[in-house]
């Protein structure tokens, strides 16, 4: 029996030195209104970051001007080791990273290359409420391929809505009708695929243009 106990706590404990070596993807939570300026902290101190924007027209004054603005309001995702986190967690306007309990939870890398690529393509992309429930999709082409979602019926334009489960904000961006197919049975490969890992997920809608 102490043999056993020997074993699971050297396992246990490689499993938790590699979780703060290893260099990944995390959620950080930011102040109101903070996620440029927590972005400009980050650049200003060498660390890897991502902060999805989208284009908006704003009316002031002085007359209608193009803005950026984050996609996911409250959030931008860092990619670091987590032995290094207080040099994030120092950044003025970050308030934490998002996780389950005590310790931060990662987000599958794949899944951020997906966005960021699609984004620096120029896809089309804006808020949208999260959602959780309806008819599955599967995404087959473009550089959303392999993502899988909800389809809504509507007219003419397809969209895609990109959720991330972890922090509770969605996005929705434009696609091509062929890429998008409905998907019969999901509840399985689910279940198989999730690995305890939080997932993000993506709602297809077709919408007016």
């Amino acid at each position: 029996m102490s043999n056993i106990i020997t074993v699971d706590l050297k396992r246990g404990a490689i499993a938790e030195k590699n979780i703060l070596t290893e260099t990944l993807w995390y959620a950080g939570y930011t102040a109101a209104r903070h996620e440029k300026r927590v972005a400009e902290h980050l650049a200003l101190r060498g660390i890897e970051h991502f902060l999805p924007l989208y284009e908006a027209i704003h009316h002031w004054n002085n007359g209608r001007h193009r803005v950026q603005l984050p996609l996911f309001s409250g959030y931008i995702f860092v990619h670091i080791a987590l032995q290094n986190r207080l040099r994030v967690l120092e950044v003025p306007g970050l308030v934490r990273l998002v996780g389950f309990g005590a310790l931060p939870c990662p987000l599958p890398e794949t899944d951020i290359n997906k966005m960021r690529e699609a984004l620096t393509d120029g896809t089309l992309a804006e808020p949208y409420p999260y959602l959780t429930v309806g008819r599955r999709v599967g995404i087959r082409s473009g550089p959303l391929r392999g993502m899988t979602g909800i389809l809504l019926r509507r007219r003419n334009k397809y969209r895609v809505v990109i959720s991330v489960d972890l922090i509770q904000r969605s996005m929705a961006v434009e696609v091509e009708a062929g890429e998008v197919v409905p998907i019969p049975n999901l509840s399985s490969s689910n279940a198989a695929s999730g690995g305890g890992r939080p997932q993000m997920t993506s709602t297809a809608s077709l919408l007016a243009s």
